[in-house]
């Protein structure tokens, strides 16, 4: 018997089989929400899956990237329509041919010759249908790769100018899911489902044509059993799509739950969950076992009855059939090919019904891929926007600079009514150090993603030397300035291709200083392969402190004068954060530098230190001015407070 509560099964089956998040915590503390106030959930919702939204819509936007290859296209239905109609010619030519043998009036050496030249002309027919088969999966599957091609450029694309805003409320799964299954069942529908479809349509009806220009008697019998193929199709399809959904919801539980599992294994076995984790997991693989046994069953189901129901229609056929050849000289080659026609009738409305949940999933997948091509990008830059540089940058037409930073009355909030940052003012003349220094949630990194206008303020002005950041081209304000994240980013390959990240151009000798500054040459000259050493999955064979080292000599290669160190030293143990400060001191000279931490010591030699609260600056000066003032700062100081 479960152990585990009904409320506590209700609860699994939400957060875990969910594909919607109510909201997540943005930068600042702030809940930032998707569209509609509901954030997609990633990879645990798998495929889109259900019925589409908008599918005309979508079906006209495959089009469009499928119809870049027109021609091909056209060439593949005339393969598509060459391949039907041979399977159909080729079994109309047995009519002839049986009638040849059972015929009366002809000699053995007629039959014989009659026979073998009917096969021959029936593996002449056949033959092209081999080949029409052969030419349109090849011809089929390079339209659809071309357009998958496309459609994963696009989306790609898309998503390299969409504003930081959007990655704030989208989880990297969710991103990550459209590029693999939601774009995989794209890609199957492309690759069969649309030929399959066609050449179901030709064959049904070439197979009624047919049928009525053998017997139309005969064909009016089958007719009446197509209300019954049709409804058996439509009941279990129904049924079947129903089932395959909750198929794909438990599934995704099943997978969200592991994840976060193995991901916190640690934290596990620390408040010994173990028992109650097992237990857990065994109710949701029991509730994915369950809908994926009526799922499969439904599915499975599917071409027996409809085979079952196509042998009452030639045992149908058969009867009435024999009894014409009785009482109204209807040939046996008629009967025979009439019967063959009769029991394949079924399958191209077999087939088509079978594909309807492959088309539901891939328009379902293709909705959630254009929603993504659909968001905002980021807001262009205006046509009077300039370009900056710095001395040791110097671009011809860009504004030289010094680094002097200024915010004006800045109030900004992620959403609207709710305000994180209320009149900032703070004047950072080039080469000073500012610190920030707050409870989590002050504002503190929301000022920084201001700086590089990840968001737009509501009220209030951003300038750097005198220029307002809004008449400054992005990328060149985004050169400009150079930062180390709380949260390290090292990209697959060597060290020495993650520190010239800062700048693509820095020589090898330039690589080594900067890790030199950053106090990492001595680390990674210890690496086997010294500079040229692979990194791992995120740097995964460096420490987490080796890794920050790093990020601080990208930062420190770059000529940027504007610098931002947002908890740099967060994962750098005391002794090491003590051996760098040098180095620190030394990247920070010349630069206008915006430095967030909670640990007061490193932020003491800062010439303005600036407390934050509630989004509103309670308290500014340098550490001798802030202890003397004996408030905010002082309390944190001394420790009678603790930042929180």
């Amino acid at each position: 018997m479960s152990r585990i509560s009904e409320e506590r099964k209700e609860i699994l089956l939400r957060r875990y089989g969910s594909k919607m998040m109510n909201s997540v915590s943005g930068p600042g503390g702030v809940k930032l929400a998707g569209p509609g106030g509901k954030r997609p959930g990633g990879p645990r919702g798998g495929m889109g899956g259900g019925k589409p939204k908008n599918a005309y819509a979508t079906i006209n936007r495959l089009l469009a990237y499928i119809g870049r290859d027109k021609i091909k296209i056209l060439f593949d239905f005339a393969c598509v329509l060459g391949s039907s109609l041979a399977s159909l010619g080729g079994s109309y030519i047995l009519r002839p041919v049986i009638n040849n043998l059972v015929s009366k009036d002809r000699s053995t050496e007629e039959k014989i010759n009659n026979l073998i030249f009917g096969l021959l002309i029936m593996a002449a027919i056949y033959f092209v249908g081999i080949i029409c088969t052969y030419l349109q999966q090849r011809i089929m599957i390079g339209v659809s790769q071309n357009a998958l091609v496309k459609i994963r450029e696009d989306l790609f694309r898309r998503i390299q100018k969409l504003p930081v805003k959007y990655h704030d409320t989208h989880t990297h799964g969710d991103v990550m899911s459209r590029f693999t299954n939601d774009l995989d069942a794209v890609g199957e529908m492309l690759n069969n489902t649309m030929s399959q479809i066609f050449s179901g349509v030709i064959t049904l009806i070439g197979t009624i044509t047919l049928m009525f220009i053998t017997n139309w008697i005969l064909a009016l019998v089958i007719i009446v059993t197509v209300p019954f193929l049709i409804y058996a199709g439509g009941m279990l399809g129904k049924q079947s799509r129903k089932y395959f959904m909750g198929q794909q919801q438990a599934l995704g539980a099943v997978n969200g739950y592991i994840e976060e599992m193995v991901t916190g294994q640690k934290v596990i076995k620390v408040f010994c969950h173990e028992e109650t984790t097992m237990d857990e997991f065994e109710f949701l693989s029991d509730d994915l076992r369950k809908k994926q046994r009526k799922a499969q069953f439904f599915g499975g189901i599917m071409g027996p009855v409809m085979g079952n129901l196509s042998q009452i229609s030639y045992a149908l056929s058969a009867t009435v059939g024999g009894i014409l050849c009785l009482t109204s000289n209807f040939d046996i080659g008629g009967l025979t090919i009439f019967t063959n026609y009769s029991r394949q009738f079924s399958r191209p409305i077999s087939e088509l019904s079978l594909q309807m949940n492959t088309i539901y999933a891939a328009l379902a997948g293709a909705e959630r891929v254009y929603e993504v091509m659909d968001e905002e990008a980021e807001a262009a830059d205006p046509e009077e926007a300039i370009e900056i540089c710095t001395e040791a940058t110097p671009m011809e037409g860009a504004k030289l600079i010094q680094g002097e930073v200024v915010l004006k009355d800045v109030t900004f909030g992620y959403v609207p009514g709710k305000t994180i940052l209320k009149q900032i003012n703070v004047n950072a003349k080039p080469g000073q150090k500012i610190a920030f220094v707050g409870s989590t949630g002050a504002g503190k990194t929301t000022i920084t993603n201001l700086i590089n206008r990840f968001y737009e303020i509501d009220e209030g002005e951003i300038l750097i030397d005198g220029i307002n950041i809004k008449n400054i081209k992005k990328d060149s304000l985004r050169s400009n300035i150079a930062m180390v994240l709380q949260d390290t980013h090292l990209f697959s390959g060597t060290v020495k291709e993650n520190i010239r990240y800062g700048r693509l151009d820095a020589t090898d000798e330039e690589v080594i200083a900067a890790a030199k500054i950053a106090c990492a040459h001595s680390f990674i000259e210890r690496l086997p392969e010294g500079y040229d050493t692979i990194l791992e999955g995120d740097g995964a064979n460096l420490s987490q402190g080796e890794r920050q080292l790093l990020n601080i000599a990208r930062a420190t290669i770059s000529k940027a004068p504007i610098l931002i160190l947002d908890e740099a030293t967060s994962s750098v143990d005391t002794r090491t954060e003590k051996y760098i400060e040098r180095g620190m001191d030394q990247l920070m000279k010349n630069r206008t530098t915006f430095v967030i931490a909670h640990r007061l010591s490193t932020v003491r030699n800062s010439d303005q230190i600036i407390v934050l609260e509630h989004g509103e600056i309670v308290e500014q000066g340098n550490h001798d001015e802030l202890l003397a003032m004996a408030g905010r700062y002082y309390q944190l100081y001394t420790g009678a407070v603790e930042l929180d």
